[in-house]
This record gives structure tokens, C-alpha cells and sequence, in this order.
């Protein structure tokens, strides 16, 4: 039976979320398919000859221990590991550079720069969102009016409009098949979640992403606002590791998404063999 190392921060504290009970009732599921050995992120590479396949879960934010994960990754490389996600996207894993290619290409993308030369191009918001580059769950977020803008030190962030939305929404792949979207009624609780039907047009909109990002397997999560014209806007494109609310799904639609994610691994096995 294929060992699976998944690796998870149980422990790890997130906002509105409970890392721990997402990954316990995964693993719950994939125990009666796979032999399952559940790892700690900052332990990994000395349990990466334990297992046939790792599955790179709910870790927590990778800026925490940022050189560790640059040597795992080199690890995976040299030793052909095959992992889930697969280290191939252009998105999350890698900062929030992406966004601001994304804006020069011109995607239904939030408008992002990184240099107070182009402020212009963020037309006139009367505030401003500023991220850091590597950061993730909101750390060191900072939501600021032009004033303050212009006096703060901007080295490896970006800067956005602050957007007056009317919710957030996401929608989770696998691979690059569409398996279910939520949404925040309330856009002051981002995490307080329900499921939504996604319309064709939403999801050629989210289709645009997954193409453009193009990884070779794993589950990405597209989040984007909605305007009030209705029009969408991308927020973020996790492709790392993220966070599935599987928890505020039907029974049915759990179950199918854990069918479809045992059958995605067993057929990556065997192609890999």
C-alpha cells in the first residue's frame, strides 16, 4: 500500500480557520486507501524517505520558516519526490510578485504596483492596500490613506486600491477540473463561508487563472471580490497549500471531492511508478 507523508502544522493558529480539524478528517478519509504518516513542515526532510508521496497541506505561513522550505523543495527536486501540490505554479508559492504580472497582462486582477511612481495607475481610492510580498493570512497587511502611503517604507510589498466589494468569493480546483465555490456574505467575516453556485461566467473567469497558472497537479483556490456591477476581481490564487472549508460542505459533495482527490493520488502513483 503507497505511504503518504502529509505534512500539516496542527497546531498552527489561523484566523476564523481550524487547520487541525480540516486535516484530521482528511486524513481520516485517505487512511482507508494509504498507508498515512502525518508530519510536521519544519520536520519534513528528515521523513521524506518514510513515504512514496507527500502531500503538502494545511503548513501555516512559509515565511515562519522560509529557509527550511527552500532547502525542502531542493530535496524533493534531487530526489524526484512527487508531491501534491506540485512546486510548478507562478502564484502563491512564490510571493505575491504574480499580481503585479498579472496587472501588466491585464487579467481581471486587482490593480497592483510596487513602486509609488505608478500610483496613478490605482486611480484615486481614498485608501490603499499594502501586502508584503512573501507574506500570507494577513500578516503585515496594512490599510492606509494616501498620506500615510507616501511616508511608509515599501520594500517588498506591493500596493492596491482598497475596493468597496460586495463579498469575497472562491473557488476551489482540483487539478484543473472545478470542484465547488464559497462565499462570505458578510465581507467583514471572510471566513464565514457558504456554498454558492457558481455561474459559467464566474467560472470563465476563475478558468483564466487556473490556464495561466498551468501546475501539473494539485488543488489551487482562486479568491476573488465581487463588484457591484458584478464584475469580478482577483484577490489572491493559492496554489500552495490552500485551506478547503471542506467542513461547511454537503455530506455528498465531501464525499465527492475525497473520491475524486483518492483516485487523482492513485493515478499520479501509478503514472509515476
Amino acid at each position: 500500500m503507497t505511504t503518504i507523508l502529509y505534512l500539516t502544522d496542527l497546531y498552527y493558529q489561523a484566523k476564523g480557520r481550524k487547520y487541525y480539524e480540516e486535516d484530521l478528517f482528511i486524513t481520516s478519509k485517505l487512511k482507508e486507501h494509504f498507508n498515512i504518516l502525518i508530519g510536521n513542515p519544519q520536520q519534513a526532510i528528515s521523513l521524506l524517505n518514510c513515504a512514496d508521496f507527500v502531500i503538502f497541506r494545511n503548513t501555516g505561513v512559509i515565511l515562519e520558516f522560509r529557509e527550511y522550505f527552500q532547502k525542502f523543495l531542493k530535496e524533493v527536486s534531487k530526489n524526484n519526490i512527487l508531491t501534491f501540490n506540485s512546486f510548478d505554479g507562478k502564484a502563491d508559492i512564490r510571493g505575491k510578485e504574480y499580481l503585479l504580472n498579472l496587472t501588466n497582462l491585464r487579467f481581471p486582477v486587482i490593480p497592483t504596483i510596487d513602486n509609488l511612481s505608478h500610483l496613478s495607475e490605482l486611480g484615486n481610492p481614498e485608501k490603499y492596500l499594502v501586502k508584503i510580498k512573501d507574506g500570507a493570512d494577513s500578516i503585515g497587511m496594512e490599510i492606509l490613506h494616501k498620506e500615510e502611503l507616501l511616508a511608509t517604507e515599501l520594500k517588498n510589498k506591493i500596493i492596491q486600491p482598497f475596493l468597496d466589494f460586495e463579498y469575497e468569493i472562491s473557488f476551489y480546483y482540483l487539478n484543473n477540473e472545478f470542484q465547488y465555490a464559497l462565499y462570505a456574505p458578510d465581507k467583514n467575516k471572510r471566513w464565514e463561508l457558504k456554498e454558492i453556485e457558481a455561474t459559467l461566467e464566474d467560472l470563465k473567469f476563475a478558468d483564466k487563472f487556473i490556464a495561466w497558472n498551468n501546475i501539473q497537479h494539485g488543488i489551487t483556490r482562486v479568491d476573488a471580490c465581487r463588484l457591484k456591477d458584478n464584475s469580478l476581481l482577483l484577490v489572491e490564487l493559492e496554489d500552495l497549500n490552500p485551506f478547503l472549508s471542506i467542513e461547511l460542505l454537503s455530506e455528498q459533495k465531501q464525499e465527492e471531492f475525497i473520491f475524486r482527490l483518492v483516485e487523482t493520488i492513485k493515478t499520479l502513483k501509478k503514472n509515476n511508478a
